[in-house]
């Protein structure tokens, strides 16, 4: 791995760069999310005084002591499992949550945001037991509750595939996120423009199948 942030950062944006070329996307499509969690404040200082603005937290807690001692100005998102006796917190603290995984989740960060909370519900395409997040049966029934909510917008879906050291392993549930999406879409009349999908080792296989967030950590900030 390279020895600067900066030279991290190149590296994983010639990557993103490849990977849209590729697959005929717009770089601008894909946003990157430098997954910050277990990072001092002075990692997250380093990242922004390199261009970064968008953060992700896999902890409330931990985020709410970190935040206010980092600069000013950065957008912060969820990717962590939230409980729901932590979303008032969250509702206030993030600009997105990634992982929504239930209605009552959806109506609880409803009745606490003070303004509109952008939303994607984490769907767990594998079925693996470990991960967190809705069955793909019922998350239709969870974007029609939302659409009767007064703040909380389901803006499109996440998913964590299980791990493989070949990247290529993750492709079928990438696709099959994104097919269903499309479904969604259809189906409900709601528009879902966002996918968060990709990590560090697979990032490439996730936007040649429609990511739109790339959530990266260890590529930019180093193991853990």
């Amino acid at each position: 791995m390279s020895d600067t942030f900066a030279e991290r950062l190149d590296n994983v944006e010639r990557r993103i760069d490849a990977a849209c070329r590729k697959a005929g996307r717009s770089r601008d499509g894909v946003r990157l999310l430098a997954i910050s969690k277990t990072k001092p404040p002075e990692a997250v200082r380093e990242a922004a005084g390199c261009g970064i603005r968008c953060f992700g937290e896999n902890k409330v807690q931990e985020a709410h002591a970190k935040i206010p001692l980092c600069p000013f100005g950065l957008e912060w998102h969820l990717v962590g499992h939230l409980q729901t006796n932590k979303a008032k917190v969250a509702a206030q603290l993030f600009r997105m949550i990634h992982s929504v995984d239930s209605a009552r989740l959806l109506e609880t960060l409803d009745a606490h945001a003070a303004t509109a909370l952008p939303v994607l519900l984490q769907v767990n395409v594998s079925g693996e037991a470990s991960k967190s997040g809705l069955c793909p049966a019922d998350v239709a029934e969870a974007v029609v509750a939302a659409n009767r909510l007064q703040k909380v917008e389901v803006r499109g879906l996440m998913t964590i595939p299980p791990f493989a050291p070949d990247p290529e392993k993750a492709r079928a549930h990438f696709r099959a996120l994104r097919e269903l999406r499309d479904r969604l879409q259809d189906e409900t009349g709601t528009p879902l423009p966002e996918l968060s999908m990709g990590m560090s080792h697979d990032l490439e296989v996730a936007i040649e199948e429609g990511s739109t967030w790339v959530r990266i950590g260890t590529d930019l900030f180093g193991t853990r």
